[in-house]
C-alpha cells in the first residue's frame, strides 16, 4: 500500500512539475472556474500549449473541465492542490530568508577589499 501511495504522489509531482501548470493551477485556485480562453488571455499563452498542459492536468485529475455552451470550464478538483502550492511558497521563502541570512553573516565577516 506504501508503494501505491508513493507512486501517486510521484505521478501528481510530475504533473505538476512544468510552471505554466502551476500558473494554471494558481489561477484556478485564485479566481476559480475559467474557461479556456480565460486562462490563455490570463498567463498570455496560446490555445494549443494551455490545452496541452491542461490535459495532462486532467489526466491526473488535478483538474475538472464542464461544459457550458461551446466552452469549456476549468476549476481546480480539490483546493487542498492550491494549499499545497501555498506551502511550496512558504517554505521557499523560508529558505530564502535563511540564505539571505548566511550571505549577510558572510559579508559582515568578509576581510576588506584591497
Amino acid at each position: 500500500m506504501q508503494d501505491r501511495l508513493r507512486d501517486f504522489k510521484a505521478g501528481m509531482f510530475q504533473a505538476m512539475a512544468h510552471p505554466t501548470r502551476i500558473a494554471i493551477v494558481e489561477l484556478l485556485r485564485d479566481e476559480g472556474a475559467l474557461p479556456v480562453s480565460r486562462i490563455c488571455e490570463r498567463l498570455g499563452l496560446e490555445q494549443a500549449n494551455i490545452s496541452q498542459h491542461l490535459a495532462v492536468l486532467r489526466a491526473k485529475q488535478i483538474v475538472d473541465g464542464r461544459k457550458e455552451g461551446s466552452q469549456v470550464f476549468y476549476a481546480l478538483r480539490d483546493p487542498i492542490l492550491g494549499k499545497i502550492l501555498d506551502l511550496m511558497r512558504d517554505y521557499f521563502h523560508a529558505h530564502l530568508h535563511e540564505t539571505l541570512g548566511l550571505l549577510n553573516d558572510m559579508t559582515e565577516t568578509a576581510p576588506p577589499k584591497l
